[in-house]
């Protein structure tokens, strides 16, 4: 069988895996490398290549650890030829262990969940400049905005808005299509998880969960920047600086909390 690389959700799951075993290489015989083998091969990600025994086999798990247990910048010896993923995967953890562990933590759920099998191929993960797919993992990403975009969801949000005569203005900026575009911009926002999937964990989504967003605004939720990955609608106003009285109560009150 061809050697199939590393993807970094396989290394995101094995790193976290060595992580809580003491920055530690760990053996073919301990059964957490059974484990992770098995859910590896679960992952719908290489095809036919799970049709083979040795495609992510005790033994292929067990070296991988060695080579992200001796990639750590605090090794002593030298390290083993894990690559580029590899050392990338240990940076971030070194880094962001935290958060990496919490994203590791949501993909193994959302695996065993079985509801990472409904993200659609089409779907595209972000791209590696300025998104929100660095501390996640492209699939992880990929379920995420495969749940955002979920247009039943979204409509659902809006009417649910409509029939109250709610606002659909951004909740950051109060932005609003309607009025600046006139009828082309009526009755559209964009919607957006308050939480990220790596940090809230699987679960079912309600329209509390979710935010009236616009475009700008949504991105900068998402983008990558200074080491944090993510940001709250909260979380943006108040890296834009506003304060209590420079905010109109629109925008600093959820959308479902306002009558």
């Amino acid at each position: 069988m061809p050697q199939i690389a590393w993807i970094r959700d396989e290394l995101l799951l094995a790193c976290a895996l060595v992580v809580e075993n003491g920055w530690r290489e760990l053996r073919q015989t301990d059964p957490r490398v059974h484990e992770l083998s098995a859910l590896l091969r679960s992952i719908p990600l290489h095809g036919n290549a799970v049709d083979d025994p040795r495609f992510r086999s005790v033994n292929s798990v067990s070296r991988k650890t060695t080579d992200i247990a001796t990639a750590h910048p605090a090794h002593a010896g030298g390290s083993t030829k894990g690559g580029r993923p590899t050392r990338e995967i240990v940076a971030d953890f070194v880094r962001h262990e935290a958060d990496m562990l919490a994203a590791a933590k949501a993909l193994r759920a959302g695996i065993m969940s079985g509801e990472l099998r409904h993200a659609s191929e089409s779907v595209a993960a972000p791209g590696p400049e300025g998104d929100s797919s660095a501390l996640e993992g492209q699939l992880l990403a990929r379920w995420t905005l495969y749940r955002e975009r979920d247009r039943g969801l979204r409509e659902r949000k809006i009417r649910h808005a409509q029939r109250l005569q709610k606002s659909l203005r951004c909740e950051v900026c109060t932005f609003d299509f309607g009025e600046t575009y006139g009828p082309l911009g009526v009755g559209y926002v964009e919607v957006h998880h308050r939480l990220p999937l790596h940090v809230s964990g699987p679960r079912e989504t309600t329209l509390d969960d979710l935010a009236f967003l616009c475009a700008n605004c949504h991105r900068m939720c998402h983008r990558n920047h200074e080491g944090e990955s993510w940001r709250t609608p909260d979380d943006l106003r108040t890296e834009l600086g506003w304060r209590e009285g420079s905010v109109p109560d629109e925008a600093r009150t959820p959308l479902d909390d306002r009558s």
